[in-house]
């Protein structure tokens, strides 16, 4: 009884701890459902998150182009980004309905997908690109979503995705990497701030790795 009280305590209290401390789709669908109308403000404006901005730049840098892929794409702020950058074919990909509802009302998206990113995606459309910021990190995805993907990929499509730098070997992406192989080239990798100093001191050095290559 324990137990669930704590789970539900952490889901209908949405913030950056809570988030961090999820264990199943089912923890992530309530807490994501409970913060996605001021989710915005509360983490993406008041932790000065700028990692969506930080992906769909370097998407842009390295000749990237639609249709892209957004994954985890939460209220759309990489598609906001990457629209600045004159990328505008975009389809978003979420667990949380209600972030995608929240999405859908900016107009940034071609095709709102309610699916888990861990299973074969609902339909057979191929990507030019697949980004991602926030969602490869503690609570929520491992990398076997980033081999997942591959499914989703064309031939040459660039992936830019975001993973959490403290767990990146710990949780098994350098590895993922590694078992990758030859099905990507042109691998790189770009660390910057996942959030700036309107962030609680407890994460405001936090840092993101993304991860850059195409699929061969």
């Amino acid at each position: 009884m324990q137990a669930s009280a704590n789970i539900d305590y952490m889901t209908d209290n949405p913030n950056l701890e809570n988030a961090y401390a999820l264990r199943s789709p089912d923890e992530m669908k309530t807490l994501y459902e409970n913060w996605a109308d001021h989710y915005d403000i509360s983490f993406g404006q008041d932790q000065g998150y700028q990692t969506p901005r930080e992906v769909a730049v370097a998407f842009a840098a390295a000749g990237g182009g639609g249709p892209v892929l957004d994954v985890g794409a939460g209220t759309g702020l990489v598609a906001a980004h990457l629209h600045a950058q004159g990328i505008t074919d975009i389809d978003a990909l979420d667990l949380s309905d209600e972030m995608l509802r929240v999405a859908g009302e900016k107009g940034l998206y071609r095709d709102l997908i309610a699916a888990d990113v861990t299973q074969p995606l609902p339909h057979a459309k191929r990507y030019a690109g697949i980004v991602s910021a926030g969602t490869f990190t503690l609570g929520h995805v491992g990398p076997e979503g980033v081999v997942a993907l591959m499914d989703a990929a064309a031939q040459n499509a660039l992936f830019v995705i975001s993973v959490n730098a403290l767990h990146y070997e710990s949780a098994g992406f350098a590895d993922m990497i590694t078992r990758l192989g030859t099905q990507i080239t042109a691998l790189s990798f770009k660390d910057v701030r996942i959030y700036d100093d309107r962030a609680d001191e407890a994460h405001r050095n936090d840092i993101a790795r993304l991860l850059i290559f195409r699929k061969t």
